[in-house]
């Protein structure tokens, strides 16, 4: 991830941390250098695959919801409503993976503007994903346990408190973006330390750049920031309003089937949020308290560590390639839709074959085909 949540865009020869685009800077005043070279080779080839894949499948899956959420005739649930939300900010995620993984393989090519840009997109959307779990939660929490006068509540948040829970604090939170982030050409001469064993060139990298002098400063206080808005509070959001609907469901006799299949769904909900980002997050905060010298450091702890990021870090992003799954193509509704959004497509461009052979002779029945694909 970026910055405080290990954007793995700094893979400067001399960097403790080639995951961290802060700690590459920080790396400037360590005492005495760690070779990365190894590391370095690692990312270089497991990263870009990995940023290939979830970008194929984040666009698949996130793209079918936004299209079938488009073709639904109906005025949209609560449900579909959040599952927009969490489509349209997966797939801007997603869509940042190429220049990162272009970076991660080589260099960053893509300009100073493109740089900041990229960098806020993932950023909001980022935030916004996890934090709209946690509004789901919430929902489903007052759909089961408070189901009897729940429904304007549920109406306000999914329609304007979202913007305020979710959007807004996502878009704040690019303001360190805006600020830090920069395009910069390393090389042997801009750095204190220099491997021996490395023979590459210099390369320009695009990440937070902070203050000498504030570089240790800037780099906890935004890992810290991540971790607490990007996992500690949607996960205890998560994680209770779970519990408490399980409990719920466990109660009483009566559609012990339905039950079951509720429950056993709400469990893999709450598995697959904590293992895709705890071990990422454990990962980070390992990483900062050696920065902080809370743990002793050596080579060989540091290179683990980054390696353990880069790792937990691409299963933190097959987070946004199974919300489609989790939260969409379970539902029975969902599929229904997605079915009849596939069945007008196809339908659609066998009128527009059929206009086109018969030509302006056929056009009203043409008119009377589409009218009742439209309406089926």
């Amino acid at each position: 991830m970026e910055s405080e949540y290990e954007i793995p865009f700094d893979y400067s020869e001399n960097s403790t941390d080639n995951t961290s685009e802060e700690s590459g800077d920080f790396g400037l005043d360590y005492q005495e250098p760690c070779g990365t070279a190894l590391s370095n080779d690692f990312n270089k080839i497991f990263l870009p695959t990995v940023y290939g894949i979830i970008f194929i499948l984040g666009i698949i899956g996130n793209g079918l919801v936004v299209v079938v959420m488009g073709y639904q005739k109906k005025v949209k649930t609560m449900t579909d409503k959040y599952r927009l939300h969490l489509s349209v900010a997966d797939l801007l995620f997603v869509l940042t993976l190429p220049f990162w993984a272009v970076d991660a393989a080589s260099s960053w090519y893509f300009g100073g503007f493109l740089c900041v840009s990229v960098h806020m997109i993932y950023t909001v959307n980022l935030y916004s994903s996890v934090l709209i779990l946690a509004f789901i939660s919430l929902d489903r929490y007052l759909a089961v346990v408070r189901a009897t006068n729940s429904q304007a509540t549920r109406k306000l948040l999914a329609s304007r408190v979202i913007y305020l829970g979710v959007w807004l604090p996502a878009a704040v939170l690019t303001v360190p973006d805006l600020v830090f982030a920069r395009v910069q050409s390393t090389g042997s001469s801009n750095y204190l330390f220099k491997d021996e064993s490395t023979t590459e060139d210099s390369r320009t990298i695009c990440q937070r750049i902070y203050p000498q002098d504030t570089s240790l400063i800037w780099t906890v206080v935004f890992r810290f920031q991540h971790i607490l808005v990007g996992f500690i509070l949607p996960g205890l959001v998560i994680l209770i309003c779970y519990c408490i609907i399980i409990v719920k469901l466990s109660q009483g006799t009566k559609g012990q089937a339905l039950k079951k299949k509720a429950l056993k769904t709400t469990v893999i909900l709450i598995l697959c949020f904590f293992c895709c980002w705890l071990p990422y997050c454990v990962g980070i905060f390992l990483d900062t308290l050696i920065m902080l010298n809370v743990i002793p450091s050596s080579c060989e702890l540091q290179q683990a560590v980054e390696k353990w990021i880069s790792i937990t870090e691409a299963l933190a992003y097959f987070h946004c390639c199974l919300n489609p799954i989790l939260y969409a193509f379970l539902g029975v509704k969902f599929k229904k839709s997605a079915r009849s959004a596939l069945t007008t497509s196809r339908s659609s461009q066998k009128v527009t074959l059929m206009t086109k052979k018969r030509g302006p002779i056929s056009s009203v029945s043409t008119e009377s085909e589409s009218s009742s694909v439209l309406s089926s």
